[in-house]
């Protein structure tokens, strides 16, 4: 019993270092900034379950709002008024989303695996394109339309995000079962 509780806790901190390194690394693409942050908050999702999954991405969130540099622009709490900040939300609610989907089945296949990372992309963009309109225009002034939101907050990124899904699916399928025997 506690042999497991361990190997949980490794592993979510395994996550929440991934996630941060996940932030850094960045594919140069025009426009949009895109990072590989969403496969790991995927996996953990899909791999440690929807509560712990969420759990693991909460801490990253906990330790950058705390002034560890490890968003993708930095940290501390003034973060949070950063446009993008909404999608480091939606992070965790799509990880909760993708896991619970994932973790009906116990084998799930890979029909499932990806319904369950689209939906929790469809999170992680509900999230981030709202809060990055009510900051943009509510806060910092800089009102943003939402053709333009849309254009720059979805169309240009989700292209990436989608090859993310297919990739993590791929993970799951091979990662769940080892996971889950050793839990």
């Amino acid at each position: 019993m506690r042999s497991g509780k361990t190997k949980t806790m490794i592993l979510c901190a395994m996550f929440v270092a991934l996630i941060a390194v996940g932030a850094f690394i960045k594919i140069p693409v025009p426009v949009v900034p895109f990072t590989l942050q969403y496969l790991f908050t995927m996996l953990a999702g899909l791999l440690l379950g929807g509560k712990r999954g969420c759990l693991a991405v909460c801490a990253y969130i906990l330790l950058g709002l705390a002034g560890l540099p490890i968003f993708a622009q930095g940290g501390g709490p003034g973060y949070i008024f950063q446009p993008s900040f909404g999608y480091i939300i939606g992070f965790a609610a799509g990880a909760y989303v993708t896991g619970t989907i994932a973790g009906k089945k116990s084998r799930p296949g890979y029909g499932r695996l990806l319904a369950a990372d689209f939906a929790g992309l469809g999170i992680v963009y509900l999230f981030g394109m709202a809060y990055y309109y009510f900051i943009s225009n509510l806060y910092l002034n800089n009102p943003i339309g939402l053709w333009p939101l849309f254009l720059y907050c979805f169309l240009l990124a989700v292209p990436g995000d989608i090859l993310l899904c297919i990739v993590g699916a791929v993970l799951g399928k091979r990662l769940i079962p080892v996971v889950r025997e050793e839990r």
